[in-house]
């Protein structure tokens, strides 16, 4: 295992602290579980992205040619009411979350802007520095 020194804007820290106490977790493992987190979704992207091209068009066209024309069965049916409104809460939901994705990114461009020169990002320039 290695250590790390991680500079986090105090905000984040605070959340991280919190969350990882809520979870009863310690604030490393809250940590090491959120990067791998990132990691795994990153490499899904990476990976759906390979398998999409492999993929043929002409193959699944095929394959969805041999799927009948029929009505779904009753229990398969969806009420467009209950799937209208599922689609508004979802929306909100995603809304919301790139709202606080982007207050945290403001969050920590602010502090890298007042790193300056010591930016965790080497040879990347940000406003005002």
């Amino acid at each position: 295992m290695s250590a790390i020194s991680l500079r986090l804007p105090d905000s984040l820290h605070t959340s991280a602290r919190e969350i990882a106490r809520k979870e009863n977790v310690s604030v490393n493992q809250f940590i090491a579980l959120a990067l791998a987190e990132k990691i795994s979704a990153l490499m899904t992207e990476d990976y759906l992205e390979a398998r999409a091209r492999r993929g043929s068009r002409a193959r699944f066209e095929r394959v969805l040619a041999k799927v009948p024309d029929v009505e779904p069965e009753e229990d398969d049916r969806m009420d467009e009411r209950l799937a209208a409104e599922g689609y508004r809460f979802y929306s909100q939901e995603a809304s919301e979350f790139a709202a606080a994705s982007a207050r945290a990114f403001a969050e920590i461009l602010d502090h890298c802007t007042q790193l300056g020169d010591q930016s965790p990002i080497p040879n990347t320039q940000y406003p005002g520095s």
